[in-house]
């Protein structure tokens, strides 16, 4: 919605349009039609930023368990072991 609105304000496109160009923005491909307004152009540009972060940061939390997990599997810690003789000391 973000994204319609912001074609539809900045570029004067209709809402199909605008759809269309936020839908190719969100999936990586970019802008369908060349943009005419200086508005329009960072607007595109502060929208594609905005997606790749939001993009980025939805992968990390779907594959933080994934990872957390696999680092519990092979029983991979920061810490180092106390042996018994140190603890005695």
């Amino acid at each position: 919605m973000i994204g319609m609105a912001g074609y539809h304000i900045f570029e004067n496109l209709g809402w199909i349009d605008s759809f269309a160009n936020a839908s190719m923005i969100l999936s990586g491909m970019g802008p369908l039609g060349e943009l005419k307004t200086s508005g329009g152009k960072i607007f595109a540009g502060c929208y594609a930023l905005f997606s790749g972060v939001a993009f980025l940061t939805s992968i990390g939390l779907v594959f933080a368990p994934v990872f957390h997990r696999f680092l519990h599997k092979f029983h991979l810690e920061d810490t180092e072991e106390i042996t018994d003789d140190e603890k005695k000391k």
